[in-house]
């Protein structure tokens, strides 16, 4: 993993738009199908919004149908950090980005083999850098 990344509130509002920075600062979330990820199938990697660190391969996602995007796990252990979440009366798994903290979504033990987990993940979240062809 590279070096923490910080910044001042004011850097990361200059940085994001306004629903980036809801989703990623503030542990908001899109509607569900809403994000432009949601059904986006080109070869790529997923990156971090706030700081480029690689998190998941677009052949690890698929349709979930929850209207977020869903991965199967993320390119490596160190990629993301998990937390216990108990807002909004429930108790669920947040992702993190492990280099600047940025709120990703959550962690679901619903997905496929061969790890059995769904990566619900906001597409604000996220920047796709596309396989050239």
């Amino acid at each position: 993993m590279s070096e923490k990344v910080k910044k001042t509130e004011a850097e990361w509002r200059a940085q994001l738009t306004p629903l980036q920075y809801a989703v990623t600062r503030q542990k908001a979330t899109e509607r569900p199908h809403t994000g432009a990820y949601d059904q986006e199938w080109r070869p790529g990697t997923y990156r971090c919004i706030g700081c480029g660190q690689e998190l998941f391969e677009s052949d690890t996602k698929f349709d979930a149908g929850c209207g977020w995007p869903s991965f199967s796990a993320p390119v490596s252990r160190e990629a993301v950090a998990t937390e216990v979440d108990h807002s909004h009366g429930m108790t669920r798994v947040e992702v993190l980005c492990s280099r600047c903290d940025a709120h990703l979504g959550h962690v679901f033990p619903d997905g496929p083999g061969p790890t059995g987990l769904r990566f619900c993940i906001n597409s604000a979240s996220l920047d796709l850098d596309p396989e050239k062809a």
